[in-house]
């Protein structure tokens, strides 16, 4: 299948509007875990997600503490030359070997850049890294301009193709693009989390830096089936257990803005997942979004968004039932249009 791309900013790189996460992969056992995952579940996943034209998986060295990338390393190593994905990862989340609960501390120090990167390119299999982002910014006190430094050495050293940055506010972006372009940034972005619509996409927009969303369905929030009873129900494991949005007050107006999204999937023959993810990547700036599945299934649920055009209509709908509802934060669609 062939699904519609977009170029990442001015890199030159083409990607489709969906893009295959792969956090909940790396299974539980770990501070921002999912709980337990299978693994052959998990290669199934994205051998459908590729089959229906995906052409990139997201993944970062924390998840599962190695283990996604593993995966991911597996699932590219069974694939011929001409399947292969794009690869983008992600550094400077440092676990504890010894507390694998513990939350990891946030180092972007170009020494320990440099030694994740060589760890992620063993666990992927790869000798080149597509896209390497910063999860988070750093909280050493290592200057930004430093960090970002050492990407530069590690494209010029064929390390890593593109360089991009991951949860960076506007002044941090600015910072790093006096040292050398940033390719791209992946923000936060849904129906419920639209706080990065109001600086971050716009100055991506300004300066052709391409945006890849992530958790574009607020993490199982606006996916079609998930109810309030699901909460209860989570993994001990599951670090939605302490999200404020899956607790009262939050999570009854998140469901009631999923359930606003009904009449509109029911119009175009598709799904919430797959209106709620369309609607990330109909923003001004957006070039795509990174969906989670944790089998085949959960794949068909949102690929639909692709090729979903929400019309006017639909996103005054939408807007308007944000507005309804109070859920989350951030501009509307309506505010857009109108400002």
């Amino acid at each position: 299948m062939s699904l519609p791309k977009r170029p990442l900013g001015s890199s030159g790189v083409e990607i489709t509007t969906v893009g295959f996460g792969a956090w909940a992969i790396g299974g539980g056992g770990w501070a921002f875990g999912w709980g337990a995952q299978d693994d052959d579940a998990s290669l199934a996943t994205m051998r459908h997600a590729i089959d229906l034209g995906i052409t990139w998986i997201d993944t970062a060295a924390v998840y599962g503490l190695g283990h996604s990338e593993e995966l991911v390393g597996r699932f590219l190593h069974e694939l011929s030359a001409s399947e292969r994905p794009f690869v983008f990862t992600k550094c400077g989340l440092v676990w504890d070997e010894h507390n694998p609960m513990a939350e990891p501390r946030r180092i972007l120090k170009p020494e320990s850049i440099r030694k994740e990167c060589d760890a992620s390119l063993r666990r992927l299999r790869v000798e080149c890294i597509d896209l390497y982002q910063f999860h988070w910014p750093d909280e050493t006190g290592t200057p930004v301009e430093d960090s970002w430094g050492e990407m530069v050495r590690l494209i010029e050293r064929g390390k890593i193709r593109l360089p991009g940055v991951s949860n960076f506010n506007v002044p941090l972006l600015q910072r790093c693009e006096a040292v050398r372009h940033v390719d791209s940034l992946q923000p936060p972005f849904s129906l419920i989390r639209r706080d990065t619509a109001a600086q971050e996409i716009p100055w991506c927009l300004e300066h052709k830096t391409g945006v890849i969303c992530y958790s574009p369905m607020q993490s199982g929030l606006l996916t079609d089936n998930f109810s309030a009873d699901q909460v209860a129900r989570f993994a001990w494991d599951d670090w939605r257990r302490r999200s404020p949005e899956f607790k009262e007050p939050r999570l009854s107006r998140n469901l009631a803005l999923r359930d606003a999204l009904r009449p509109i999937a029911q119009r175009h023959g598709t799904t919430v997942s797959a209106v709620a993810v369309a609607w990330t990547i109909a923003w001004p700036g957006v070039t795509g979004a990174i969906v989670g599945a944790r089998s085949p299934s959960q794949v068909d649920g949102w690929i639909g968004a692709a090729t979903l055009e929400l019309t006017s209509a639909d996103l005054e709908e939408i807007s308007n039932a944000i507005v309804r509802t109070g859920a989350g934060t951030g501009p509307t669609v309506r505010q857009l249009q109108h400002a």
